[in-house]
């Protein structure tokens, strides 16, 4: 998981604002900085930065103040020595303007790139490229795409209560814990909320119906997301070099997983056949393939998100000292008209500094921090003042918690401001917050690759913020993911699970 940065980012200096179109045309033809350095020893010196002498911090900041441009050539993991087929080499896009660029299909081929060159055993997903690693132009990707939108318009009636019923069985462990000592770790509890709620919003099935999924299939998908991802992320499992040598050298095989993949294939397959016969009748996608986009909407797409955003959010808000908890639970409580204390769209979609708040830590820590694209022809990049050749074929890579620190357009870019997208002004740059692989003024749809659940992710978040103040009058998040204080409210807004 990132965490929030106080380190300041060096931005080449100056850098004029943005230009108008007529201007574009005149901005000067620049060569992009950088190298990859000697075959074999520069992707390896770049992957040991990247993982151990650096950190990916550290090793996207240091090469934007050395060449002093916000896009530049380097290498990024995994490389050398048994991932054969893969291409480090990238071209790293680190502004809001050349970022942008990865949300234009007419410029980027989007097929196989969601962690970059390297994509995991399709093994993983039964031998299916699930709609995340198709491109727009390939004709699957808007049926499987417009499936996932119905699932999640069919999803909405229960949405919103599935996710308050499961949070309160959570909180309710939470709180019994924490009376009997000074601290209480609130991730996989929240783990285990998010994949049921999921569970019953997506594929409409209580996971209660089988007692091995109810208790362990969270974990299931954690080990299946790490698997697949573990040769592209930093992990403190093993001091280094070990590390290295065991966990980031090699592709890690399915069958570690296998067994534990066909229990949820077949808990889906089973309680889910009324979501998987809409595949087959309305959109002509073969049932286990309408399985297998089903969990990776499921365990890769959402609850991998919210397993790292939502935690995010719960602990900038519970460490936070400037008097914000204050003011969200006096908006919060503002909003609670029903005298039972309940929630729902009506009550959060005003809640504007609540609102706010989430974006401004999907700004700081996105969920997913880098976005990936290949040139489909040869073509101008973008930035301030400047355009970068770019040919057919080269990959480009956004590190998005850069990218949105762009002095540019935030002020304050490296301070968490809760506030910064109130007002008209503060909405406008919202344009500028790209979280969903995409702007969060542009609605996802079959042409794109925006995240189809967009909307469900922020009202979500938003959701819990107004929970946690409808039901504590104060709450205090220590150190990891713990929660230190929950000081319940008092009767006239609280409301039994």
């Amino acid at each position: 998981m990132l965490c929030i940065c106080s380190s300041k980012i060096t931005f080449p200096s100056p850098i004029p604002p943005p230009s108008s179109s007529s201007a574009v045309v005149q901005q000067p033809v620049r060569q992009i900085p950088g190298s990859y350095g000697l075959p074999l020893l520069g992707p390896l010196k770049d992957r040991l930065d990247y993982f151990w002498f650096q950190g990916q911090d550290k090793f996207f900041r240091s090469r934007l103040t050395s060449h002093k441009s916000t896009v530049y050539r380097t290498n990024i993991p995994p490389t050398f020595p048994f991932f054969l087929g893969i291409d480090p080499r990238i071209i790293a896009v680190l502004d809001c303007a050349s970022f942008s660029a990865l949300f234009d299909p007419s410029l980027v081929d989007k097929r196989n790139v969601l962690v970059g060159s390297y994509m995991p055993s399709t093994r993983f997903t039964g031998d299916t490229r699930v709609s995340v690693y198709l491109d727009t132009t390939e004709p699957r990707h808007a049926r499987v795409k417009s499936f996932c939108f119905d699932l999640l318009r069919r999803s909405s009636a229960v949405w919103f209560s599935s996710f308050l019923h499961y949070l309160d069985k959570m909180l309710l462990g939470v709180e019994t814990e924490l009376s009997k000592n000074s601290s209480s770790n609130f991730f996989v509890p929240l783990q285990k909320c998010i994949f049921a709620f999921l569970c019953k919003s997506l594929v409409g099935v209580d996971t209660s119906v089988s007692q091995e999924i109810e208790d362990s299939g969270f974990s299931m998908l954690d080990k299946w997301l790490l698997l697949q991802l573990l040769p592209t992320v930093g992990t403190p499992a093993l001091p280094q070099p070990l590390t290295e040598i065991f966990l980031h050298s090699f592709p890690f095989p399915f069958f570690l997983v296998a067994g534990d993949y066909r229990k949820l294939f077949n808990f889906v397959a089973e309680n889910g056949s009324e979501v998987v016969q809409l595949a087959v009748t309305e959109y002509g996608i073969g049932k286990e393939e309408a399985i297998h986009n089903i969990l990776f909407l499921l365990g890769f797409n959402a609850f991998g998100g919210f397993s790292v955003f939502l935690p995010d959010l719960i602990t900038t808000i519970g460490r936070d000292k400037t008097g914000l908890k204050e003011r969200l639970r006096e908006e919060v409580r503002s909003h609670i008209k029903d005298e039972n204390g309940n929630l729902g769209f009506e009550e959060i979609k005003g809640m504007e500094l609540v609102r706010s708040t989430v974006y401004e830590v999907l700004r700081l820590n996105p969920p997913v921090p880098m976005q990936f694209g290949r040139a489909r022809e040869d073509f101008e990049l973008n930035s301030y003042g400047v355009r970068y050749p770019v040919k057919k074929g080269e990959l480009l890579c956004g590190y998005q918690p850069l990218a949105m620190r762009d002095p540019t357009v935030f002020e304050r870019p490296e301070e968490f401001v809760p506030e910064r997208f109130l007002g008209e002004e503060g909405k406008g740059l919202l344009k500028y917050l790209f979280w969903s692989n995409g702007p969060e003024t542009t609605q996802p749809t079959t042409d794109n690759k925006q995240c189809a659940a967009k909307e469900h992710v922020v009202a979500t978040a938003c959701l819990l913020v107004a929970e946690m103040f409808r039901r504590y009058d104060d709450f205090d998040c220590g150190d990891g993911m713990t929660f230190t204080k929950l000081e319940r409210a008092s009767p006239v807004v609280a409301r039994e699970p």
